[in-house]
């Protein structure tokens, strides 16, 4: 696949067009908003889709398959991104999204359910990616780091309204209403994406590495049939010999979907790790708290969603402090503090997982684990994109995103592969999914709920535990990271960001951008 060059009169003509900042941020934070709002209204919704449609045993493939197909494009993405523009691809993102979206509210089984939640995902593998690609286009290293406040009360406006809306869409409207939440959302971000930002990209032909990206996408599938317990004597061998052969393949190719050397530096290689702890310890807390508080704790979807608050509340907070503190202290430092953070938290969490927990304690606890991760996840973010140039700022934003996805992929994965064991043999799909619903199994023989709320609160605790054994990794992981500032990670790379080879540095010293939200 090629690209014919830009003619001079398509390059001119770009060129005087302005891209306005503002506006431009304010589409960057609706995409933002997108996926948290994405994150926290289905989390709580799940329960309840489970109870109307069955299915308990495909719960954790809900999540898993939006992760793995979001996960499996961004590297696409980026290096798209990287050859194309960003605008383009941005477009083309949000609509496959919100396509996904409608078809999801509409489905009647768990299989299409988790059909059309992987087409949405094509799409939000490039929101996710392209979002902050565009943000470290228009923004130099120590602005990214103040910006960091503004996308964090974006993410602190979601994690409030996401639990509560996807609670009384679930009451008093149909949780397939959840789906359609977001798509006046990302129809707003769409019309402001094409109005306000303007690139000006020499293209260039050049063959895409689909083999590589095929490799990828398979290795990755294989590796998430296996860690969920689908014929891992087959599935984990393939993964590792599909990884191998891509390894392969990227060394030969001339444009590699996801450049090895990038992960070779070590400031990018531990950072993508760390990024995957991120994704990790988040998802699988969003995805499997709310069926504790509901399955165990009787609690309403309303009232489930609300311990996801705390968590999106506390992050933004960090994001903003990140910000304002990263001169004056090193990225490891930030690192180290995040994941001391995280580790009591969900150490504190897989202690007071238990039939008689207060929710009170629970809503403490993950405001204190939205604090360590937004501690852990805003440096990485900063650091991977200060480390290279324009040319490659597409491909290694998708890498940290990647990473975080595949780790979140992975988590839920396993973790519904320890549920599913934990409730083997308990009851028929039936009997669980209304234990599951707004009725909490009411109309049961008490003695086969206590049944199966022991065995889910068994389940529930090993799973936390794990969590809390990955927060404990990263911890350890983060003293690894090299003592670098801002404004030092550029030496391993080649460019600095905002240098005078980047394409949008020159467009801002030639005026080409108008003044922003940060001066």
């Amino acid at each position: 696949m090629s690209s014919p060059h830009s003619s001079p009169s398509s390059s001119a003509s770009s060129a005087q067009k302005r891209t306005n900042r503002p506006v431009t941020t304010a589409a960057i934070l609706l995409s933002i908003f997108m996926a948290a709002m994405e994150m926290t209204v289905i989390a709580t919704a799940m329960p309840t889709v489970v109870a109307d449609l069955g299915g308990l045993e495909l719960y954790g493939w809900v999540g898993s398959i939006y992760l793995l197909g979001s996960t499996v494009t961004m590297p696409l993405y980026g290096k798209l991104a990287d050859l194309y523009g960003r605008k383009p691809l941005m477009l083309f993102a949000i609509t496959v999204f919100l396509v996904g979206s409608m078809a999801s509210g509409l489905a009647h089984s768990m299989g299409a359910l988790i059909a059309f939640r992987g087409l949405q995902a094509l799409g939000a593998g490039g929101i996710q990616t392209l979002a902050f690609t565009v943000a470290g286009d228009m923004y130099t290293a120590k602005e990214r780091a103040r910006i960091q406040g503004i996308f964090g009360t974006v993410w602190a406006v979601a994690g409030m309204s996401g639990p509560f809306l996807g609670g009384i869409l679930v009451r008093y409207l149909s949780w397939r209403w959840v789906f359609y939440v977001n798509v006046p959302v990302g129809l707003i971000a769409a019309v402001l994406y094409f109005g306000a930002f303007h690139e000006s990209v020499t293209r260039r032909a050049v063959r895409l590495d689909l083999p590589g990206a095929a490799l990828l996408a398979s290795a990755v599938i294989a590796l998430l049939l296996g860690t969920s317990q689908t014929y891992p004597a087959i599935t984990i061998p393939l993964a590792i010999a599909l990884a191998i052969a891509f390894v392969v393949v990227e060394g030969r190719a001339a444009e590699p979907v996801l450049p090895l050397d990038l992960l070779r530096r070590r400031v990018i290689g531990i950072a993508c790790a760390l990024a995957a702890a991120v994704g990790a310890s988040l998802m699988s807390t969003v995805t499997y708290l709310p069926l504790y508080m509901q399955g165990i704790l009787g609690t309403s979807p309303t009232e489930a969603g609300s311990t996801l608050a705390p968590l999106l509340i506390g992050w933004p907070i960090a994001s903003a402090v990140t910000g304002r503190i990263l001169a004056r202290i090193s990225y490891r430092a930030l690192m180290i503090i995040g994941w001391v953070f995280a580790t009591s938290a969900t150490v504190a969490l897989a202690i007071e997982i238990h039939a008689t927990a207060s929710s009170a304690v629970v809503h403490v606890i993950m405001f204190f684990l939205g604090l360590g991760l937004g501690f852990a996840n805003t440096p990485v973010i900063l650091v991977v994109q200060e480390s290279v140039a324009w040319q490659q700022r597409g491909v290694a934003t998708a890498a940290s995103s990647f990473a975080r996805t595949i780790g979140g992929s992975i988590a839920i994965g396993a973790l519904g592969a320890v549920l599913a064991a934990g409730l083997a043999g308990t009851a028929d799909a039936r009997t669980l999914s209304e234990v599951m619903g707004p009725e909490h199994g009411r109309h049961l023989d008490p003695r086969v709920l206590q049944h199966i709320a022991a065995q889910l609160e068994g389940s529930l605790v090993t799973i936390f535990r794990i969590i809390a054994a990955m927060a404990a990794a990263a911890l350890a992981l983060s003293f690894l990271f090299p003592a670098v500032r801002l404004g030092q990670a550029e030496k391993a790379g080649t460019d600095a960001p905002g240098s005078a080879s980047s394409p949008r540095s020159r467009d801002r010293e030639d005026g080409a951008l108008d003044d922003g939200l940060i001066g």
